[in-house]
């Protein structure tokens, strides 16, 4: 199974007046990481908006486990789980980098649409990347 990973350290400015990351950074954190997974598979997302291809947020979860603090390090880790002609469903785990320690876990669903938010078939307009996504779920 491809699981990808992404590092940074928790800015200031992403951290609540308690001192804990808000959970507003989350969803921008997954966003990242699901960015990273598709570059490290050789299809930056650039490169699949540039085919017409969208893929807009269906649905989204996170359940926090430990806070992540200022000037953590931190290490998303990104999967995909679910992947049809229409969907793609990705899960992930977010780590304290030093301490080994589970911050939170997510799951977010999206959509492969075109410019116009039309759901589309990936497999017949983008085959290979609809291959390349498939060939790593097994």
């Amino acid at each position: 199974m491809f699981i990808s990973e992404t590092k940074f350290t928790v800015r200031y400015a992403e951290t609540d007046q308690m001192g804990i990351v808000h959970h507003s950074n989350y969803p921008v954190w997954f966003e990242a990481a699901r960015t990273g997974f598709f570059r490290k598979l050789g299809f930056p997302y650039s490169k699949i908006e540039g085919e017409g291809i969208l893929l807009p947020l269906t649905d989204i979860k996170c359940c926090f486990k430990n806070p992540a603090r200022y000037e953590d390090e931190i290490e998303i880790r990104v999967k995909m789980v679910e992947l049809t002609c229409v969907r793609i469903i990705f899960s992930y785990e977010v780590y304290n980098s030093l301490d080994k320690s589970l911050i939170a876990t997510g799951e977010t669903a999206h959509a492969w649409t075109d410019r116009n938010l039309k759901p589309l078939n990936l497999e017949k307009r983008l085959p290979e990347l609809y291959k390349g996504l498939k060939r790593i779920l097994i």
